[in-house]
């Protein structure tokens, strides 16, 4: 999809054309037909409206979000402390291992702080990238450019850079600045390893998030760098019982969130 993009010359379009293929567009546009069709067709448009308040109401619940996540993108579990102690018995024996954060967006200019800020899925990324390697002794890398929405102002990467070290007394060893998404960040960051002769990287991103970056990190090193995926964000946002079946903010998020990614690994992204 993305050679696709390139050859039509619309890549700065990609954030738009998924907003539209995501809820609530496709169910108000139901909706809208459904509307139009009531007088023609009156069994039948009350059908299509009535189909689209459902799937607006279904895309705000939490249980949707999780049952989404779960069934179609198969979060891989958090790392073990087995798994954790592993890793850092590797850095001991001075094996070439690194640790790669996934950016997750970043804000241009943040007033309150007078200058670029990461958001907050980025900043929780970072957070755990930063405890995985106090945990580890491994070195820290941070992979973000500037998207496709927006190209004005410092790199992600860069203000990942600014955060760690303000915020956590943490250094960042590399950063790779150049990637627009997922597949930039693997591709240009699996140059960056390969060229300082990592064999073995852990990978940092949300859990939804992790199938398909893990996918195309495995894609981009051909089998010359071993992956090990290290998802964050996966404590429940279900509560049991009807609450969760109820319209809320987050809700909303985690169903778009499961359905962006279902997309993007429907188009080979």
């Amino acid at each position: 999809m993305n050679n696709l993009f390139s050859l039509l010359g619309i890549e700065a379009w990609k954030p738009v054309l998924t907003a539209l293929a995501l809820p609530p567009v496709p169910f108000l546009l139901l909706i809208l037909v459904g509307a139009r069709m009531i007088l023609p067709r009156r069994g039948l448009g009350w059908l299509f409206v009535l189909i689209g308040v459902a799937g607006i109401w279904l895309s705000t619940c939490a249980g949707m979000g999780q049952l989404l996540t779960r069934m179609v993108l198969h979060p891989p579990p958090a790392l073990s402390q087995d798994a954790i102690a592993g890793l850092k018995a590797e850095v001991k024996a001075h094996q070439p291992l690194t640790i790669v954060v996934l950016g997750g967006g970043r804000d241009a200019f943040a007033p309150e702080y007078g200058q670029s800020s990461l958001r907050a899925r980025s900043l929780e990324r970072l957070r755990y990238g930063v405890w995985l390697a106090r945990q580890t002794g491994a070195s820290l890398g941070f992979s973000g450019g500037t998207g496709w929405g927006n190209g004005s102002g410092p790199t992600e990467a860069e203000v990942a850079e600014h955060i760690a070290a303000r915020d956590y007394g943490v250094t960042l060893k590399w950063l790779e600045n150049a990637s627009r998404d997922t597949r930039e960040n693997a591709l240009r960051t699996v140059a960056l390893l390969k060229q300082a002769g990592v064999t073995r990287a852990v990978i940092v991103t949300h859990g939804w998030h992790m199938p398909r970056a893990l996918r195309l990190f495995e894609a981009a090193a051909g089998g010359k760098i071993e992956f090990v995926a290290a998802p964050m964000g996966l404590a429940t946002i279900t509560q049991g019982g009807a609450v969760d079946w109820l319209p809320s903010a987050e809700g909303f998020e985690r169903v778009r969130m499961a359905l962006r990614e279902g997309l993007a690994r429907l188009a080979g992204d």
